[in-house]
């Protein structure tokens, strides 16, 4: 199938369009065929491995490691237990959303680089080309920031090994993960999301009773630190917390890319969406409820204090005189830090693989080998990202976390408005050439509305952390602070106009040419195959199907 080709000058896609009904493989049989491969990368070497459960279970853990676990000791710290509280319902708003909108275009456009290629198709291909880079290079980030992260928890047990020797042997391991097939990255994913839903259980319940007095110390701490000092720093205090938030909720996405490697996207990707609600309420706002009742603002041990740096919910138990639930929180910490830092590998290479089809990266990025690695999208980022974590052996945790954890915010922003607004733009393309509502294989009922918040949330954070960038909390403005902090904006500006004055074209695509069936997967109506099987239809759409793919 031919591979596809872009004037470099304009963006035009110079490839035929294929057949209708072109081969598609798929181990679900709902999936009838991806009508036609073309101009923004559908057909790749990438193989279709991965199963419903493997799908859900990434959406539900895949954004839960250093951010909650860790960084909502410092939101605590400067934001107060009502501060992080909020930030975490704005920020759970917007990936409310965004899953939303992933999951409508995900299931009839499943791409590797989902919302890279996504904006290339409904939005601008330059806008697409900062994206995708923008995005890859947030990958590579959160690698380097989740194996610092790892120094952090394991400085809990020990301080003798150096900082150096844990984050070479942890990227090896992250590594070992990435470079199995794609099946093996898929148990290891659902085996630490089981470990981190399981255990929020524990955490909520155990805290509950240790707020009420029910701990060895019997301190019934109840609402005491939201009655002194809800808001530690004000208004201030609390948009300082929500890069934080943004960064822990990073991730959730994810769900978006992986739908490229899912045999039915169709039944697993609704599935991922309709469990965000899940990931929000047990993760995020009971998890931030749990640590404002029972670790106090002013703790100089939290993340980024003059103390051991350790999680709140570490300290939570070891303050209520449980030793053992404090080694076991921290036990789960590292394995949800270890597991976000595996899938940011996995993402990256994927995105890099998207860009190559789109033509904005080298072709050699679209190789995979027959298991489906994208060799070479893996060996640049996991060898990037391990290099910039040793940044972390001459400098203070807390401040590389928040270094690189503004930047990643950024990128998330810029990423999750990208998505509403593809999805805003898909759906009055599909309105604008006639096409009934009903034919899409999947509807949000959140449409239009959520998409709008998500988009309107992202454009006004943005603002949000410029401001803080130029008057930070507790600090005086330098430049030096202001680059470190905002340094993602013009990367993605210099990326976009780079695009725009290389290749040209037009700001925006024009809604009534998008070729809304290209790249696109149709799928079996399963009522109408139910039917067929009971009139006794020999052969029936299933075995037409398997005649096809196989």
């Amino acid at each position: 199938m031919a591979t596809p080709e872009y004037d470099n000058k304009h963006f035009v896609s110079t490839e035929k369009e294929a057949p209708l009904g072109s081969p598609a493989r798929s181990g679900s049989g709902e999936v009838v065929g991806e009508v036609i491969q073309g101009d923004h990368g559908a057909d790749t070497e990438l193989r279709r491995l991965l199963g419903t459960r493997h799908i859900t279970m990434i959406a539900l853990g895949s954004s839960i490691g250093m951010g909650l676990w860790l960084g909502s000791g410092k939101s605590l710290a400067s934001g107060g237990p009502a501060g992080i509280f909020l930030g975490y319902v704005l920020a759970g708003s917007m990936i409310w959303s965004v899953s939303h909108s992933i999951g409508e275009m995900a299931v009839m456009y499943p791409l590797p680089s989902a919302f890279v290629q996504w904006t290339a198709k409904f939005v601008c291909p330059s806008a697409a080309f900062a994206l995708g880079w923008a995005y890859w290079f947030n990958y590579v980030i959160t690698i380097a920031n989740e194996l610092q992260a790892l120094c952090t928890v394991l400085g809990f047990w020990t301080d003798k090994v150096p900082v150096a020797a844990w984050i070479t042997i942890f990227w090896v391991v992250i590594i070992l993960v990435n470079v199995g097939a794609v099946t093996v990255f898929g148990e290891v994913e659902v085996v630490c999301s089981t470990i981190k839903f399981g255990w929020i259980f524990v955490v909520i319940l155990s805290l509950i009773v240790v707020s009420a007095g029910g701990a060895p110390n019997h301190d019934a701490v109840g609402f005491r630190y939201w009655n002194a000092e809800p808001f530690t720093h004000g208004f201030k205090g609390f948009l300082s917390v929500m890069p934080t938030c943004i960064f822990a909720m990073s991730g959730g996405e994810n769900s978006g890319l992986v739908a490229a490697e899912t045999a039915n996207p169709r039944k697993a990707v609704p599935r991922a969406v309709g469990s965000i609600w899940l990931r929000l309420a047990l993760f995020y706002l009971l998890g931030a409820l749990m640590v404002t009742i029972t670790v106090s603002p002013e703790n100089p041990d939290i993340f980024g204090g003059s103390g051991t740096n350790a999680s709140p919910f570490v300290i939570a138990y070891r303050n209520a005189g449980i030793p053992a639930l404090s080694h076991m929180m921290n036990a789960v910490i590292f394995i949800s830090v270890l597991s976000t830092g595996t899938i940011s590998g996995y993402a990256g290479s994927r995105t890099t693989m998207g860009l190559a089809h789109l033509g904005m990266a080298p072709a050699v990025f679209k190789k995979a080998d027959k298991t489906g690695r994208p060799w070479y999208g893996l060996v640049l980022t996991l060898t990037l990202g391990g290099a910039l974590a040793y940044l972390n052996v001459g400098n203070k945790a807390a401040d590389v976390f928040t270094w690189l954890s503004n930047l990643t915010s950024l990128f998330t922003l810029f990423g999750w408005g990208m998505i509403c607004l593809s999805h805003i733009r898909m759906r009055a393309a599909w309105k604008l050439q006639g096409r009934d509502v009903a034919d899409l294989p999947w509807k949000s009922w959140t449409y239009p509305y959520a998409a709008w918040w998500g988009l309107s949330w992202c454009i006004i954070l943005i603002f949000v952390e410029f401001y803080l960038a130029v008057w930070p909390l507790g600090e005086s403005p330098t430049a030096k602070t202001f680059f470190a902090n905002y340094i993602s904006v013009p990367v993605i500006l210099i990326c976009y106009f780079g695009a725009r004055i290389f290749y040209k074209g037009p700001w925006r695509v024009d809604l009534r040419k998008i070729e809304l069936d290209v790249t696109r997967r149709f799928y079996v109506d399963m009522d109408t195959e139910k039917a067929n099987k009971k009139g006794g239809v020999v052969g029936g759409v299933k075995k037409a199907a398997a005649f096809v793919f196989n």
